[in-house]
Parts: structure tokens; sequence; C-alpha cells
């Protein structure tokens, strides 16, 4: 066993200090300092604070390497850059392409899985479809090209690996047939995302079976005081809410009003594009064209593509910039993702007996140490 000390434990509920965190391969408990076993090895937080590891719901890549390049190697690179921001457990994220590419990488996430529950980088937990049935006036950076009407029998082929499927509820049927049959099927999540669904509609796509929003207020129909929009059925349900915490895609002044309608159904996530941990130049997203300059990604026609962020700064971000507790900003980040794909019970916080998936941080939430599993995969 091991025990980190001299370190603000951030729980749930709370933050403590003064107290040492002893783990295996799960949390196995928080006690006071002098009642740590003399043959356990102890690790010095330095005054830095002591995390559950970070869940990315959303990320389309990092290090220049893409989620739909469908290659192995592409989501080793992946896996392992996001240790140095906390993250260890991520949905590689496909988007708008060829349904061939699709399918290529959902099938190497599959066939990844169940290794990087131990290789050296951050555990595929899923992934995450966005698209390819979602709206083209809202299609953002996706490619209106390979947008396809919401077909049930091609998410339920892939649902052992499906976490989440976006997609716009307007364009399945008028009694949302496939949402129905997708929720009816499998666990699969359904979001309502890239849609130009009105209020009426995105509600009743809720009652149908829609529990989350992707990455709210961006390429859906906004909240007005006479069309209340998705963006008002997703705050007026109880589907969970992804959010691009980077304030350029959503104005820091709305973290504190979201987080007090969303509570712990807020997901923070980056939408982060293979830009991400490079420098400002030109890459590619799905086959498009990408301008990276001055934190933030553009296609060429300056249609904003997804963030550069690293989750361990979104955190920040957002506890800078709100009245939101620094453990609530954290479980926006762990739990409430780890809740939305119900894998709550094992992940996202430091209850005793769940994974010890653990991060340490300096005083501004940089990453220090990343554990998966009681193992170390990542040191500063």
């Amino acid at each position: 066993m091991k025990a980190i000390i001299n370190g603000k434990i951030i729980l749930k509920d709370e933050v403590l200090d003064g107290v040492a965190l002893v783990y295996s391969n799960v949390i196995e408990g928080i006690v006071p300092v002098e009642m740590i076993p003399d043959d356990v090895q102890i690790i010095d937080a330095a005054g830095g604070y002591v995390a559950p590891g970070l869940i990315d719901l959303h990320i389309h890549g990092y290090l220049g390497h893409d989620v739909c390049d469908g290659e192995e190697a592409s989501i080793r690179t992946i896996s392992k850059g996001l240790l140095a921001n906390g993250v260890t457990g991520f949905l590689p994220t496909t988007m708008t392409v060829s349904l061939p590419v699709i399918r290529k990488a959902l099938e190497v996430c599959r066939s990844l899985k169940e290794e990087s529950r131990t290789w050296d980088g951050s555990a595929i937990l899923g992934c995450h479809a966005e698209g390819p049935f979602i709206s083209e006036s809202k299609k953002g950076a996706q490619d209106a090209e390979y947008i396809l009407k919401p077909d049930a029998s091609l998410v339920k082929e892939y649902s052992d690996i499906i976490k989440i499927i976006t997609l716009a509820p307007e364009t399945d049927t008028e009694d949302f047939a496939a949402i129905r049959e997708i929720c009816r099927d499998t666990d699969v999540v359904v979001s309502m995302g890239h849609t130009s669904a009105d209020y009426e509609t995105a509600m009743n796509s809720v009652q149908a079976g829609v529990k989350h929003a992707t990455h709210l207020f961006n390429a859906m129909t906004p909240l007005t005081h006479r069309a209340p929009g998705v963006v008002g059925a997703a705050l007026n349900s109880s589907v969970s809410c992804e959010l691009i915490v980077d304030t350029y895609h959503v104005d820091k002044s709305l973290f504190d009003l979201v987080w007090r309608l969303k509570g712990r159904k807020l997901c923070f996530i980056t939408d982060c594009l293979p830009a991400g941990g490079l420098p400002n130049g030109e890459y590619t997203l799905g086959g498009a064209k990408i301008v990276y300059q001055d934190n933030l990604c553009r296609l060429e026609d300056g249609t904003i593509a997804g963030s550069v962020l690293p989750m361990n700064l979104g955190v920040w971000n957002v506890y800078t910039n709100s009245e939101i507790p620094l453990y609530e900003c954290v479980n926006c980040a762990s739990l409430n993702p780890a809740t939305a794909i119900g894998l709550d019970s094992r992940k996202g916080s430091l209850d005793v007996g769940k994974d010890a998936d653990i991060i340490i941080t300096d005083n501004k939430f940089n990453v220090q140490k990343t554990i998966i599993g009681g193992e170390t995969r990542y040191e500063a």
C-alpha cells in the first residue's frame, strides 16, 4: 500500500487537510498521518492538491493525432499525452466523416480498450460518436457530405464500445424511433447535439430517452425569451450537460449560472482537437484544415472548431472565474462524467473501494503525478 501525505485532499463534498490518503489498486481510506502503518510507501504531495483522476467525455485528438485516424499508434499517443493533464479515463471521440472511417476508429478503440486498463496512458472508457446523425444547419466543424439519418442498427453494432452517441433529435422520425430503439436495446447514452430542434422537440426527445447534451450552447438552438431552444430544454430537464470550459466557447460569466441549474449533471469537457499540446499552426480534423492561433482552433472560413484545452486547466478556469467550490469544479471533471456514463460505482471520486485513479497537482492545479489503478503513470 501507499499513502499520500502533505496534500489537500479533494473529496466530492469537501477538501481535507492534515490527513493521508491510503491506497492500493483501490482507495483504502483517509486516515490521520500518525495512523499510517509502518510498511506503507509514503508519497509527499508537497502542499498541493490530491484529487480523483479526471475523465474527458469528449476529445477528438491530441499531440497531432486524431481519433479518426483509425490507427492504434494515434490512440496510444493521445492516451499517453493526456496523463500530463490528469486525465485517467477518456472517451475517444469520432465525428461526422465517412462510415468506413468511423467504423475503423471504433474498432481500433474496441481492440485497445482492455489493454488500456494497464498501459502507460489514460484508460479508454468507451467512445463518443459525435455524429453522423446531426443537423446540417448546426454542423459546426463537421462535414455535411457525411451526415446521415439516425440509424439505431449502427449504434447497436458498436454498443459495446460506444458510451455516448450525439445526434440531432429532429432528424429522427416524428416518434423518435431510432432514439427509442437505442435506449431500449443498449446502454448507450443518447445526447442531443449539433441540432436545430426547437424547445418542444428537444423536450419530447428527452421523454423518448435522450439523457445528455453535447457541448451546451455550441451547435444548438439558443435560449431566447420566446424560443427557449435546445439550450432551454437542456437547462430545464434532467439531462446531463457537457460544457467546454476554455472561456472561448462559453463565456466565463455563465459558469455560475449553468452550475446552479445543473449541479452534478454538469460535465466539463475539452472537445480537444489534434492540435492540443502543440504550438500554433495549421492542422487537420477529420480531413479538414484547422488553423490554431491564440488558443483557439478555427476552420478556414472562421468557424470555431473545438479547443486545445487541457482538462486540468479547464477545472482551474472555472474555479478562478466563478463562485463554484473547488471540489464541485473537480466533480464536474470526474464524478459527474463518471455518473453520466454509468461508471460512478468505481470511478470519479476518492471514495473507499473505488479504483485508485488519483492525481497530485500543485496549487494552481498543474499536474505533478497521475496514478491509475494504484500505479504511477506520469510524473512531471
